[in-house]
């Protein structure tokens, strides 16, 4: 009675549901509380299950539950929370992932750093990639596998017990005896992850590894398998011409990128990353045995990448991470020396992660000069040639420009370029990011993508036809969201000159960085530099609540960039520098502006901003 009670409702919810929950990729952070992630959304939402409420008024107005889908969505909440429902668990036990692989994956990682063992047992087939030798060898997971015919006869096992079913149905039983995790995978969706009631003790940290190595299952397959959920039957996966979508895709990033290569293409900027940092560990273990890996990060860049960087350290006793200060009062290049000679003397092998322009100060680095530093030959104590440096470049803020071609100045460096697919490439419409090498570093692309299917990590059909769709317009979005820029920014200085505005100058823009992103360091006022640091911070909130509150339909307190139309503000330190220490943080308002917006309007409440202050 129960199950028919929970299955009746969430049939009416997916009738009455908001267009946006399976349209947006990105959320207002003024209305989402991290802390309450998915918790306040599903708490609220079991209220309106209580009280029989399916208005879809009701439905619009519950809570933020992430603030990017590829962490989770409403839908992947609900989901979670309805088969949680019908097995008498915590919606907390339940989580979604568009991986097949990386569930396990997240559980081997926990267990790992709590010295645990592992048993996997699977009933059909192991997850699409799974790769035993390499997950021991490269990740340093510690596990034993075993087929077995039924789930009756599981019997103990001193460590955890991970059951691998594989169904065409979504499964709602999933209390067997002696199993600690149910691995649920879906062939087209995904899989999800039930935790049983006493190992919800490790719920945080698979969590994470949704959080920064995977993405959760998205709206549209969601939907699909919930449809499928309340009608109790297979699956309607659609068509989605997934071979003549991934084509076109690889050829477009073929043709803007002016390379030879293969791109590759993940589920998000983060999976892609992943599937870098892994490869290049793979090819350093090959190559390199007994040498140190280490990875030089940008203290103040994007969270995702500082924290994945150190958690892959975590796992892997030969990894390493240095800090990079990429801008400020710090030059990359001269930061990079200092660091590269520090790396060449331990005889370790370099792996240098770097955004440009960067984020959020939209500073580039004098690219003569840094190509000097990446090419010097440098040697080891024991005066032996010191292994050269691989370039990582996250080029998220200017996608159109060709870092890689064989007539460019990173040429002669082994670069590989990255690009997060929920700004400008999408447009905001889904999360998949990309990546390419140059010729110099064409022989990597083969270990990346190695461990991208390990993971399972690479876009879904449906993100491959966004892409086929939105990348064609790129280049012109990119120009006209850099003409909105300029100008905009060009009326702050105008309009408000004692502020300070980091953004690309005319010069640079002529050489092609033309982001359409700029931070603002408004003008402060104080006795001490406590009161001075109190009064700014304020003034960030008190302009992007004016914003948000005068032009609703435009402006958005979020953390969004390259987006179709609008204009996104956002503080970097309380936003996307969530895992950064907190003396790099960055306390400013970092503005993303688009190719489609009402600029004047944006002027006009700029204008009624500096009036009173």
């Amino acid at each position: 009675m129960q199950d028919h009670k929970v299955l009746n409702y969430i049939n009416e919810v997916l009738d009455n549901m908001p267009t946006d929950w399976l349209n947006l990729t990105t959320h207002r952070l003024d209305i989402y509380n991290e802390s309450l992630a998915k918790t306040e959304f599903t708490e609220k939402f079991e209220s309106l299950y209580d009280s029989k409420n399916v208005n879809q008024n009701a439905l619009a107005e519950l809570p933020t539950a992430y603030d990017y889908i590829r962490l989770g969505h409403p839908l992947s909440c609900i989901l979670e929370w309805t088969i949680a429902k019908l097995n008498d668990l915590n919606s907390e036990n339940v989580i979604s992932f568009s991986s097949e692989t990386i569930a396990v994956l997240a559980i081997l990682r926990t267990n790992l750093l709590e010295n645990k063992a592992t048993r996997i047992l699977y009933t059909k087939d192991l997850p699409k990639g799974f790769n035993a030798e390499l997950l021991k060898s490269v990740y340093n997971y510690n596990f034993e596998i075993k087929q077995v015919e039924s789930t009756s006869t599981v019997e103990a096992f001193e460590g955890s017990t991970i059951l691998i079913s594989n169904s065409q149905q979504i499964e709602t039983s999933l209390q067997d005896k002696n199993v600690d995790f149910h691995v649920n995978i879906y062939q087209g969706l995904g899989s999800i992850l039930s935790i049983s009631k006493t190992n919800s003790n490790t719920i945080a940290a698979i969590q994470h590894v949704r959080r920064r190595e995977t993405i959760a299952m998205t709206p549209a397959n969601c939907i699909i398998a919930l449809n499928a959920l309340v009608s109790q039957s297979a699956f309607n996966y659609p068509d989605y011409h997934v071979e003549s979508n991934k084509s076109q895709v690889l050829s477009t990033i073929t043709n803007i990128n002016n390379i030879s290569s293969k791109p590759l293409v993940g589920s998000s900027g983060l999976s892609i990353q992943y599937a870098i940092m892994m490869g290049l560990i793979d090819d350093a273990i090959e190559k390199h045995p007994e040498k140190v890996i280490t990875f030089i990060v940008p203290t103040n860049c994007y969270g995702g990448t500082n924290d994945q960087a150190r958690r892959i350290a975590a796992c892997i006793d030969n990894v390493d991470v240095l800090d990079l200060q990429v801008d400020g009062d710090n030059d990359m290049v001269s930061s990079l020396e200092v660091v590269l000679d520090k790396v060449a003397k331990e005889d370790a092998v370099p792996y240098i992660i770097a955004e440009i322009p960067t984020n959020p100060r939209v500073e580039v680095p004098n690219m003569e000069a840094l190509k000097a530093v990446l090419t010097k030959s440098r040697e080891t104590t024991t005066n032996t040639t010191a292994v050269a440096p691989v370039f990582i470049l996250d080029q998220t803020f200017c996608p159109n420009l060709q870092f890689l071609s064989n007539d460019s100045l990173l040429s002669s460096v082994k670069t590989i370029a990255y690009v997060s697919g929920s700004k400008f490439p999408s447009g905001g419409k889904c999360t998949a990011g990309y990546c390419v090498a140059n010729q110099s570093a064409e022989s990597l692309i083969a270990k990346i993508e190695t461990h991208l299917l390990i993971c399972d990590n690479e876009a879904t059909d449906l993100q491959y036809e966004i892409l086929a769709k939105q990348m064609p317009s790129m280049l012109q979005r990119i120009a006209d969201a850099y003409t909105n820029t300029r100008a905009f920014v060009s009326f702050i200085e105008s309009t408000l000159p004692n502020a300070k505005i980091n953004f690309v100058s005319e010069e640079l823009a002529e050489q092609g960085f033309t982001p359409s992103v700029f931070s603002l360091d408004l003008p402060t006022k104080g006795n001490t530099a406590e009161e001075k640091e109190a009064y700014k911070r304020a003034l960030n909130l008190k302009l992007i609540n004016l914003m948000i509150t005068e032009i609703p339909n435009e402006s958005k307190y979020c953390v969004s960039y390259g987006q179709l139309k609008g204009c996104y503000w956002t503080i970097p330190a309380t936003s996307t520098q969530g895992t950064t220490k907190e003396g790099d943080k960055d306390y400013i308002a970092r503005v993303a502006v688009s190719p489609n917006l009402d600029l004047d309007k944006h002027k006009e409440v700029f204008k009624a901003f500096v009036e009173c202050i």
